[in-house]
């Protein structure tokens, strides 16, 4: 169906964007202000996908590309391209690829397809016409099937080219042009008079971007009649929303974690809507009633976990509460244990001892400063081999006792009130604060014993008093009243406000004389024991202290970053360290260590994601060489070549022996990220 709505020399029209292409009324002209045909080889494997997606769908799903901008030139005879040359001229690079794969074998479909590339009674020219400069070498491509790697083949159109050639066979070549001729646009023409830069601007103004989740909404919606539309909006999206509020985004997000496994990049790009459709290629509307009522049943989930007060078991309620105090990073596998638990196929006490292990993992790396972010994805991959693996992969990534107490010897104490509460047993709600007993800057007048005054104290002993000062042994949680009247007072004005304190705790500081380093020493290594037994570090597995990263979770960054060449210290292969700091060098590693150890696993990965190794040189780029027939491409990007090591070690078993270890630079680029 066709629709219309026209304006004043402006005419918007929804049409088919094959049959538009194939209209023989017209050739289509890039002007000379245009910039030059950018469109990468990531780019071209996207829009691959979304066409094999679609192509598999009923005929009622077809998949929008968005809007043409286009104006009719003087002659009549043309329309002049504003915005669209990227998509307009990829696609034309497509039909040239599937054009002369089947023309021979199929000439029916290479008719329907030189429709698409050639005007009418004008078939030494294309269809479209690029920039002049660029024009001689897209007809080149487009009307001349490239063969071997020539040497001329410097442009994009070549490369783009040869990758679809290398990516669609004969055989699936019917199921390609199906899903072409399911592509949609919105043809806007401009008449004589319109102003094009006005209309161009508003088509690429500063307005808000669609989010991810908006994103994710439309797609769910997109193709389902109307009365599918309002039930999936009434039954499932609504309760989504007003189960998540605010944190919508962040839902989806820890969703598609849980149940990939992988982590889910939140880079404003447009992460998590394509991790989302990677999860849910096809949504028919037999299987989107099972998966809507999953994803309302994980928000209503989620709903628990953002207000941990509206659980019916108040321990439960107390043990959530308690993960919250760490932000919401677990949530992912808070979301997956407690569905198992409300679905009744895990039981209370396993669902607490769940909860308590997780607690303790948080806590102890916040005491020894070490990063609990992406740690989520592969505890739910441990998670799904059962408790005991859960057990032993938290174990391996919880730090020690020693190195718990050497930290709480000396370092600054983390969620210092939430730590004290539990040593304390002092109520979520309780009306306290923490008092420093050596104060953070303490007066001339202070003093530790009543008789020697802060002012006498050597420089030494008050630099070794200050680096004290904010570690456990302390700090003192005390009531509100109290603690007013103590802040700042020497130690042994302080006793008596202790000994009027409802805490234990608190109150047996009343029965010292002095307070000095030593008696810090002292309580630290008291409390120390309580701090393990109350968040102990459960399983055998070895531990991993030294922040190792596992492959499946490492980062994939759009582009090639600021930094990237040094992201890593190093990579740990199957037992074997090496100096590897950049995925460009771990991609070639790999793929060569693999394809010596592991071959059919190269070949199968390779076979199905239509690369990165070919049997030729098939376009222009940058190459290596596996063996004497086989080679390896390696002009992808960053995010397509860690993804392909990803992959490749997931299909060969050996994804959970490499870990990665990001450098100081690499941990500065995720803080960016």
């Amino acid at each position: 169906m066709v629709t219309a709505i026209t304006a004043t020399n402006v005419d918007a029209t929804a049409v088919n964007t094959i049959g538009w292409l194939s209209s023989g009324e017209w050739s289509i002209v890039v002007p000379v202000y245009q910039r030059q045909y950018r469109w990468d080889i990531g780019a071209c494997e996207q829009l691959l996908a979304d066409i094999r997606a679609v192509a598999d769908l009923d005929d009622r799903h077809m998949h929008f590309i968005g809007s043409v901008l286009s104006s009719v030139s003087a002659r009549g005879d043309e329309l002049v391209l504003i915005d669209g040359q990227q998509r307009i001229t990829t696609l034309m690079l497509l039909v040239a690829a599937l054009h002369h794969t089947v023309r021979d074998r199929h000439p029916e479909l290479g008719a329907d397809l030189e429709r698409v590339l050639v005007r009418a009674g004008d078939g030494a020219r294309t269809k479209l016409r690029p920039h002049p400069a660029w024009a001689a070498v897209f007809e080149r491509v487009v009307l001349t099937p490239p063969s071997g790697h020539a040497a001329s083949r410097l442009s994009r159109f070549d490369d783009n080219y040869a990758f679809f050639r290398s990516q669609i066979s004969s055989e699936e070549a019917p199921r390609i042009w199906r899903g072409l001729q399911k592509l949609e646009h919105v043809a806007i023409t401009l008449g004589p008079g319109a102003n094009a830069q006005q209309i161009f601007e508003s088509l690429n103004s500063t307005g808000e971007p669609l989010r991810d989740h908006e994103l994710i909404h439309n797609y769910v919606l997109m193709g389902l009649s109307h009365a599918e539309q309002r039930e999936v909006e009434e039954e499932y999206w609504l309760p989504i929303e007003r189960n998540t509020g605010e944190a919508i985004a962040a839902f989806w997000r820890q969703y598609l974690v849980m149940r990939t496994g992988r982590e889910a990049p939140d880079d404003g790009v447009r992460g998590v809507y394509d991790a989302f459709r990677a999860e849910f290629p096809r949504l028919e509307w037999a299987d989107l009633r099972e998966l809507a009522t999953e994803w309302r049943d994980f928000s209503e989930v989620y709903r628990t976990l953002l207000d941990p007060s509206s659980a019916t078991d108040d321990e439960v309620s107390r043990d959530l509460a308690h993960l919250n105090e760490f932000g919401s990073g677990m949530y992912p596998l808070t979301m997956r244990v407690y569905r198992d638990h409300v679905a009744g196929t895990l039981d209370r006490a396993r669902l607490r001892e769940t909860l308590a292990t997780v607690q303790s993992l948080l806590v102890r790396r916040a005491v020894v400063g070490v990063r609990s972010d992406r740690l989520a994805a592969r505890l739910c991959r441990a998670a799904g081999d059962g408790h005991d693996a859960l057990v032993q992969a938290v174990a391996r990534i919880t730090p020690s006792d020693d190195r718990v107490r050497v930290a709480l010897k000396y370092s600054e104490l983390p969620h210092a009130s939430f730590v004290l509460h539990r040593l304390s047993g002092a109520p979520a709600d309780a009306d306290v604060e923490i008092d420093h007993i050596v104060p953070l800057a303490p007066a001339d007048t202070w003093s530790g014993d009543g008789d020697r005054p802060w002012s006498a104290y050597s420089d030494d002993e008050q630099n070794s008093h200050r680096a004290l000062a904010q570690t456990l042994g302390n700090l003192v949680l005390l009531e509100a009243d109290l603690a007013e009247r103590a802040f700042d007072e020497s130690f042994p004005a302080k006793r008596r406000h202790y000994a009027r304190s409802g805490l234990a705790l608190t109150r047996e500081l009343a029965e010292r004389e002095s307070w000095g380093t030593a008696a810090i020493a002292t309580r630290s290594d008291r409390l120390t024991e309580e701090f393990i037994r109350i968040w102990p570090r459960r399983g055998d597995a070895p531990i991993d202290d030294d922040g190792l990263t596992p492959i499946l979770d490492a980062v994939r960054r759009r582009g090639w970053p600021r930094g990237w060449q040094r992201e890593w210290s190093y990579v740990e292969y199957c037992g074997e360290h090496w100096e590897v700091p950049d995925v460009r060098y771990l991609f070639n590693r790999v793929f060569k260590r693999l394809w010596s150890d592991s071959r059919e696993h190269v070949q199968a990965y390779s076979r199905r994601r239509g690369g990165p190794v070919y049997t030729e040189q098939s376009w222009n780029g940058q190459w290596d060489r596996l063996d004497e027939e086989t080679f390896l491409y390696m002009g992808w990007d960053s995010s397509y070549m860690l993804g392909a090591v990803q992959g490749v070690l997931d299909e060969a078993g050996l994804a959970p022996e490499v870990f990665v270890k990001y450098s100081y630079i690499g941990e500065a680029m995720q803080e960016r990220a």
